[in-house]
């Protein structure tokens, strides 16, 4: 698949999105699970916080002030990451009263932004003995008279980061299989949903080469319409086409009677000077006609849809017909021909083009022509015949040899010229050559001159084939 198709781009731009919404839903699944996590860390920590605060103030009769312990066997643990702390604030020197498990060490003072009263607990985190990470609950107490004490609850808070990590490994598992399957359902997307436009350059190919006339079969209703003025537009082409024609031949006609008149009324003048320039006018004149009808003829050939013409069929019925013309010179004409060779263009064209080769190598031979047709792939991209993605990797050659006296190459470039003529003993005007390399121009094929095997001279016409 090409970088730069359709297909690739849709697919590309949906994955690009499906993995910035996974990535983005991720992180506040993440974030908010941590937050979840935190508040209920929070209030276990609460618990403990309010115990401690009702032990300090309203101690039970004959027990000391400040616990050992609050029924939780993780603070009688040293160092077990669960601690807590009763610091004595109004005294000149403060006091500390601590669970068991902190052993030596004390609690860090969470900072007090002033964001909340003294009175109210805060939250936070903090590096404990033997750099534990603690999330730390601490209230601030006023008892009058009994004093006033700063309380505080830590918990180890590698509990909050394993339950996150855990929760971020199954998230992200979860989220990797639904990436795969959003993808593969993009992807199957994409494909099915373009497939109608495959279909409609698959057959706009066939159109083009002549296997088909206009778009069939049925299209999704947002395609719908694309087909039909395509079709439409080919309708439409044609029209044009044929309308060329008609008026090509309209004005064929219109011309030609009144050249015929006026050469008729300077033949009667006999050897008048003016009449005879008037004659000399009126050649050039249908020459020019000939020439400038010929090219609209030929343009508006060229504009019409390709058709696939069997090339074989048309040069054996040329041959018969020119050994026919040809039979006083008893002019052998051998046809080499492969079982299918396919030319995209008009069968009329075609039989002009080699109609004349084949007539130029009859009038110029001695006893033999040799006619050959090979269906290939160019040898370069310039030999391509015809725009196109797929049909201009085929050509046709049609090789039509002669015995006859050939042509040097001086002459060869002379003779493709419109008019000329080497030897004006021979039949004919001049144009033959002339309209093959004109009418080979407009399918991008080429005539290309050279010796031929057998002595005289060799005609190679390159074509777009199919």
């Amino acid at each position: 698949m090409r970088a730069n198709s359709l297909a690739l781009r849709l697919f590309l731009w949906a994955a690009g999105w499906i993995a910035v919404i996974l990535i983005v839903t991720g992180l506040a699944l993440s974030t908010l699970y941590r937050h979840a996590v935190e508040r209920a860390f929070d209030r276990r920590l609460d618990v403990y916080l309010r115990t401690l605060v009702a032990d300090v103030a309203s101690p039970e009769e004959g027990s000391d002030k400040f616990p050992q312990s609050i029924g939780e066997p993780l603070f009688e643990l040293p160092l077990s990451g669960w601690y807590w702390q009763v610091t004595r604030l109004d005294g000149k020197k403060p006091e500390l009263h601590s669970s068991r498990s902190l052993w030596d060490s004390g609690l860090p003072r969470l900072p007090n932004d002033g964001s909340t009263s003294t009175a109210e607990a805060r939250q936070g985190y903090a590096d404990g003995p033997e750099d534990q990470k603690l999330r730390i609950v601490e209230r601030n107490i006023d008892l009058g008279d009994d004093g006033r004490y700063l309380i505080a609850v830590a918990g180890d808070a590698s509990e909050i980061e394993d339950e996150t990590r855990s929760f971020d490994r199954a998230i992200g598992m979860t989220f990797a299989a639904l990436t795969v399957a959003l993808l593969l359902t993009t992807a199957l997307q994409v494909r099915f949903g373009l497939a109608p436009l495959k279909r409609i350059s698959a057959s706009l190919a066939a159109i083009r080469s002549g296997r088909a006339e206009r778009l069939e079969g049925s299209f999704p209703v947002e395609i719908d319409p694309l087909a039909r003025e395509t079709n439409a537009l080919i309708d439409a082409n044609r029209e044009i086409v044929e309308r060329a024609r008609t008026h090509v031949g309209n004005l064929a006609h219109a011309l030609k009677t009144p050249l015929s008149v006026i050469v008729n009324e300077a033949m009667t003048r006999g050897n008048d000077p003016l009449a005879q320039k008037v004659l000399e006018q009126t050649d050039i004149m249908r020459d020019q006609v000939a020439r400038q009808l010929e090219r609209a003829r030929l343009a508006a050939r060229s504009t019409v849809l390709g058709t696939l013409i069997d090339v074989p069929p048309v040069v054996t019925a040329l041959a018969r017909t020119m050994e026919k013309l040809h039979r006083a010179r008893d002019i052998a004409i051998a046809v080499d021909l492969p079982e299918h060779a396919h030319f995209r263009g008009e069968q009329q064209d075609l039989e002009e083009m080699v109609g004349n080769l084949v007539d130029n190598a009859c009038k110029w031979a001695q006893s033999r022509v040799a006619i050959e047709v090979v269906s290939d792939r160019p040898a370069s991209e310039s030999d391509k015949g015809g725009p196109g993605d797929g049909a201009e990797k085929l050509r046709v050659r049609i090789i039509v040899d002669d015995d006859g006296p050939g042509l040097s190459p001086e002459e060869r470039e002379h003779v493709a010229l419109r008019g000329a003529r080497l030897d004006e003993t021979k039949p004919g005007s001049g144009l033959g050559l002339s309209i093959v390399v004109e009418l080979a121009g407009l399918y991008s094929g080429v005539l290309t001159l050279g010796t031929a095997p057998i002595g005289g001279l060799r005609a190679e016409l390159a074509l777009p084939g199919g």
